[in-house]
């Protein structure tokens, strides 16, 4: 048995690991801005679910669960970072206070439990950090680039973290969804009040709330997705990187090649400012 942490864990991916890991005989403490969504799986599992109130962005609210945590786990063994939520705003409409509660639950929520729980997994030379990202970590959408940029940082804060903590043999995975039936386009999905008509009457990609299509009839699982990323985690040769959904994965090979031909189109320029050879 093992001690997880999961952020985020009421509904979607994060109920979906919650469950994987419990099943397994896991110890889990879950996290939920509203704790009495918890309680279903706190019901399902008594003696091995444990339920805590956890809101980014009020310090109280992480200081005293990191407390909490700390006097019902001697060592954390594997923390998942799952709570978030998305902000539509073009670059022009975002609103410098909202971006913070945006940066602070996406980036500085993990960052804050990952350096909180990080040094006994290093004393003990063992551990796993998972951060769930997105696929809009790679490209940055018309209206939705805030939300791309905060788990863009989060990927690449993990990418060192993963350099930096391979000697003691600690794991660092990014998960990078595509779309699944969450409530992330509820509750989890915020939007400025101030938009700029121009925007919507020329950009007919921009993201709106009001124009998402076929919200709940998304391709992707999260009780499969959560299992997929408990089974990963286990072997010794796991992904770094775990794209989720076949629309994941073919945004991301469309992304790369268009990068990649980019780089060979430009190939000759980029190398033309280096010193001659003296």
């Amino acid at each position: 048995m093992k001690n997880w942490i999961i952020t985020g864990a009421s509904s979607g991916i994060g109920k979906g690991i919650a469950i994987a890991a419990l099943e397994a005989g896991n110890q889990v403490i879950v996290t939920s801005r509203n704790i009495d969504k918890l309680d279903e799986l706190a019901k399902k599992y008594p003696d091995l679910c444990i339920p805590a109130e956890l809101e980014f962005g009020k310090k109280d609210s992480v200081k005293h669960f990191i407390e909490f945590v700390q006097n019902k786990m001697s060592k954390v063994d594997v923390l998942v970072n799952n709570a978030g939520y998305g902000y539509l705003a073009t670059i022009e409409e975002g609103k410098r206070e909202e971006i913070k509660q945006l940066f602070d639950t996406n980036l500085f929520g993990p960052l804050t439990l990952t350096q909180a729980f990080l040094p006994e997994m290093r004393k003990s030379k063992s551990g796993a950090i998972i951060n769930i990202s997105s696929v809009d970590a790679i490209q940055g959408g018309i209206g939705s680039s805030f939300y791309a940029a905060s788990k863009s940082a989060l990927e690449l804060l993990s990418d060192g973290l993963q350099r930096e903590v391979v000697p003691f043999g600690i794991k660092v995975m990014i998960v990078e969804p595509g779309s699944f039936r969450t409530n992330f386009y509820g509750d989890n999905l915020k939007e400025t009040n101030d938009k700029i008509a121009e925007y919507d009457k020329k950009l007919d990609e921009i993201d709106r709330k009001k124009d998402i299509p076929n919200d709940h009839k998304q391709p992707g699982d999260p009780m499969k997705a959560g299992k997929v990323i408990y089974d990963a985690i286990q072997k010794d040769e796991y992904p770094t990187r775990l794209l989720l959904g076949s629309d994941a994965v073919d945004f991301a090979t469309g992304e790369m090649t268009n990068r990649l031909n980019e780089i060979h189109k430009w190939e000759n320029t980029s190398k033309s400012t280096d010193y001659k050879n003296e």
